[in-house]
């Protein structure tokens, strides 16, 4: 399996059979500018610029890099991104002091030197729109696999899309995870009926049906 392109605007560049065996999915949103949905570990950040330009696209376009959570999978690479591009660091402020230190992303489990890297803006609250090219994105805070974990969706010509990086957890505290607040953080995403979810490490889940399904899986779990 290589880079493809999802839908309209989305593209899979990065994964653990794609960029590194270590990496997170790695989405890219094309908005006119190009946003990515984390980094990966750390190890891959040239095979991901090659990834986007085989793909047709241009990687010096890229301006934002959006952090689902500060697990050193999902932003190993963030401070390699912003030295060589420029690019602005999208957090939520419940993680913003792992991404920000290095401490509690889990790099000694990985055997990874993270880079710690500067938030260039902080997400607030429980939600927030921001438009990147012509495109309007909407965050939301789903606190449950780490403190400032959040989701992005956006409404493309296939549908509504959402970035849930991770819904399958784990939930465990001591990776920063609290199963009672992702059990409602679950349930507000199944209520999002999303037609395509990019998920974390499971790849791209197609359907309004199925992505329902996959999320109440994991409701489930967590409530019993």
């Amino acid at each position: 399996m290589g880079p493809a392109k999802i839908c309209d605007q989305v593209y899979l560049i990065g994964g653990s059979s794609i960029s590194h065996t270590m990496d997170c999915c790695v989405y890219l949103i094309d908005t006119g500018k190009l946003v990515m949905i984390d980094t990966g570990a750390g190890k891959s950040i040239d095979r991901l610029v090659d990834n986007i330009n085989s793909l047709g696209l241009i990687p010096e376009n890229l301006t934002t890099v959006i952090v689902t959570h500060a697990h050193i999978d999902h932003i190993g690479s963030l401070l390699a991104f912003k030295q060589r591009f420029g690019v602005k660091i999208i957090a939520h402020e419940g993680d913003v002091s792992s991404i920000e230190t290095g401490k509690h992303v889990g790099a000694e489990y990985y055997g990874v030197d993270y880079q710690p890297c500067k938030v260039d803006e902080v997400v607030t609250g429980e939600k927030k729109c921001i438009d990147i090219g012509d495109t309007a994105f909407e965050i939301l805070h789903i606190p449950g696999h780490t403190p400032g974990s959040i989701v992005v969706t956006f409404n493309s010509k296939n549908g509504k899309v959402l970035f849930g990086q991770d819904i399958h957890g784990p939930y465990h505290k001591m990776w920063g995870g609290d199963p009672l607040k992702a059990l409602i953080s679950l349930q507000k995403l199944k209520s999002l009926k999303a037609d395509i979810l990019c998920e974390g490490h499971f790849g791209v889940i197609m359907g309004a049906d199925r992505v329902e399904s996959f999320i109440q899986e994991y409701i489930d779990f967590l409530d019993n």
